[in-house]
């Protein structure tokens, strides 16, 4: 089977055979790289696009999400501080104020209109607002011992425009009273007579809240 046999020399039919083998080698070596060529380029696309897929997603910007949240944390933040700006002031209740009457001087003449002044002082913490009307702001004269009471502003002329005041923390407002030297009752109803010469005191009185009494004389 391996021993050549032919007219021709063994040498020249090895030489065939051995050209032979090469060829198929040639042949057998074509076929190997061409399968390979087909099979390995076919399978190098998917992958390609498998790495690509998952870079975009890894790299996604987590930018948007942030501004979104920190957006809306500053519009919350801002609507507190609207409300408590708007929020009106408290009512100012006798226990936040002070009142005070006071002489414009120690002694008036017989027949003069002496004048006193009224302080109203929020002794409290907060703002407050009241009230302060001339109609609710009472002021009266007594005899010296307190027992009789001579004269109010408000007998003869018990109704007053209204004005609210808003009052800071130490906040005051001061008001000028006239008295005309003569008595009077609520209503007015009695006849006024002119106060004698002799030693008074004097009151302020703002709903339930009144000043201590101030002396003053008339001469």
């Amino acid at each position: 089977m391996f021993q050549p046999t032919g007219p021709l020399p063994p040498e020249v039919y090895w030489r065939r055979r051995l050209v032979a083998l090469g060829v198929l080698v040639v042949v057998i070596a074509l076929i190997v790289w061409i399968i390979t060529a087909v099979t390995g380029g076919g399978a190098s696309e998917p992958a390609a696009a498998a790495d690509t897929s998952e870079t975009t997603e890894t790299n996604a910007p987590p930018s948007e999400p942030s501004d979104a949240t920190a957006e809306a944390s500053e519009d919350d933040a801002a609507e507190p501080a609207a409300a408590t700006s708007d929020a009106e002031p408290a009512y100012c209740t006798d226990q936040s104020l002070a009142i005070k009457a006071t002489p414009d001087q120690p002694q008036y003449r017989v027949g003069e209109e002496p004048s006193f002044t009224i302080a109203i002082t929020n002794i409290g913490t907060v703002t407050c607002e009241r009230d302060l009307g001339s109609g609710l702001q009472q002021v009266l004269v007594y005899t010296l011992d307190g027992n009789r009471r001579l004269w109010s502003n408000i007998d003869c002329y018990p109704y007053g425009d209204p004005a609210v005041e808003v009052l800071e923390p130490g906040g005051q407002r001061f008001f000028t009273i006239r008295w005309s030297g003569t008595t009077s009752d609520p209503g007015c109803l009695t006849v006024r007579n002119q106060v004698p010469a002799g030693a008074y005191t004097l009151v302020a009185q703002l709903g339930e809240l009144r000043s201590s009494p101030e002396p003053f004389n008339l001469a």
